[in-house]
């Protein structure tokens, strides 16, 4: 687990519609869901936005911008390291605790039909994403991520050892869980939940590859899941004074772990994440009420699986290209870059994606995107949903 402030040690020395309103660019409009915006709550799909924003500005920082050869004289890059840092307990949590919000539905149908178009449909994402992962990623071997570099390395990956694609992985087996549990009192399920989410975060067992995420966040999918119209409620009363109090007491409480050096104390990480996901879901409430912002940050939350799928490729391939010409930049063209590359990447990366789903889904190849039965009859509406 990565712990706040320690990138500036390490500096001074590491998841479907785009269209915007009228005017918007043709790419924003490509990505567009036959779905109203009715038939969804805006709040949580601005949620989802942020979310995958903070998932790729993440891997930019501490798998591409804290590898450039820094000779600046000042701490740009733990600046930036610590702050992506302060939204680790937001970014998954808050993403898995709006996954079972909207997955309340789907665990209600048969196990036939989750099995489908649940269950099967990420396990075949994971693995179609995980042999192109695979494929691609030597392609910047410095990167910092895992990769299947044997046959059974990759056994490993698609069996007990999820890659950077354990998102989808995940949400496989947590359906299976919450299918399996849904008419269990939920004291019964959640509290185990948030013991093991504990236990991880606390380093109490072995978490290979990304399987702590894939443990801490199994409560959060099934809080999602059970509690959704509480959730609901703390949404619906998002006043101005409790976005501050949120925000006020995610601060102290992400102080108070880094300062006691409390990150690996058992349950205070669960703690800081919760208070994190009630930050997030107020403030996300809060932005609806800004069109301009909201409403693209809301498109994009609807096309988070393109991004999170295609994001490390292409980020493998442009570190690949940029690594070396930023280290050899002088200083003053060098500190100007220091200060503004991470978002710029971030906003970079996130187009790609979105210009190589849509050249993908305009050759056909929707079944990269959804099981290929799936795609075929929905081949008038872009896929990208996660839920």
């Amino acid at each position: 687990m990565s712990l706040p402030g320690s990138f500036l040690v390490y500096a001074t020395s590491p998841i479907p519609e785009l269209a915007g309103r009228a005017g918007g660019t043709s790419l924003w409009r490509s990505a567009s869901l036959a779905a109203p915006a009715t038939a969804r709550v805006e709040w949580a799909d601005v949620a989802k936005g942020v979310c995958i924003v903070l998932v790729v500005s993440w891997h930019v920082i501490v798998k591409d911008y804290l590898l450039v050869d820094w000779h600046i004289g000042l701490p740009l890059p733990g600046f930036w390291g610590t702050l992506g840092e302060q939204f680790l307990p937001l970014r998954m949590p808050l993403f898995f605790t709006i996954s079972g919000l909207f997955a309340a539905n789907a665990v209600r149908r048969p196990w036939r039909e989750v099995a489908r178009s649940r269950i099967a449909k990420f396990l075949y994402l994971y693995t179609v994403w995980l042999v192109i992962h695979t494929a691609i990623l030597p392609v910047a071997p410095d990167l910092p991520t895992e990769r299947a570099t044997s046959p059974l390395d990759f056994l490993a990956q698609l069996t007990i050892t999820p890659s950077n694609l354990w998102y989808l992985y995940a949400l496989a087996i947590y359906f299976v869980v919450a299918k399996a549990v849904r008419r269990a009192p939920p004291a019964a399920v959640l509290v185990p939940a948030a013991v093991l989410s504990a236990v991880a975060a606390a380093g109490w067992v072995s978490t290979p590859g990304d399987r702590g995420g894939f443990y801490q966040n199994l409560v959060f999918f099934l809080a999602g899941l059970w509690f959704r119209p509480r959730v609901e409620r703390l949404a619906a009363g998002a006043t101005r004074r409790r976005l501050v109090l949120a925000a006020a007491a995610y601060v102290v409480v992400l102080v108070l772990m880094a300062a006691l050096g409390a990150e690996e104390w058992f349950g205070v990480w669960l703690v800081v994440s919760v208070v994190a996901v009630m930050f997030g879901v107020t403030a996300a409430a809060r932005l609806t009420r800004r069109p301009r912002i909201s409403d693209r940050l809301v498109r994009l939350g609807r096309v988070t699986l393109p991004i999170y799928v295609i994001h490390m490729p292409v980020l493998a391939v442009l570190h690949r290209l940029l690594h070396e010409p930023l280290s050899a930049l002088g200083g003053g063209a060098q500190l100007l870059v220091a200060l503004v590359y991470p978002p710029m990447l971030t906003a970079l990366v996130v187009v790609l994606c979105l210009m190589i789903h849509r050249g993908l889904t305009r050759v056909g190849a929707r079944w990269l995107f959804d099981l290929p039965a799936v795609a075929r009859r929905r081949a008038t509406e872009p896929a990208g949903a996660l839920p």
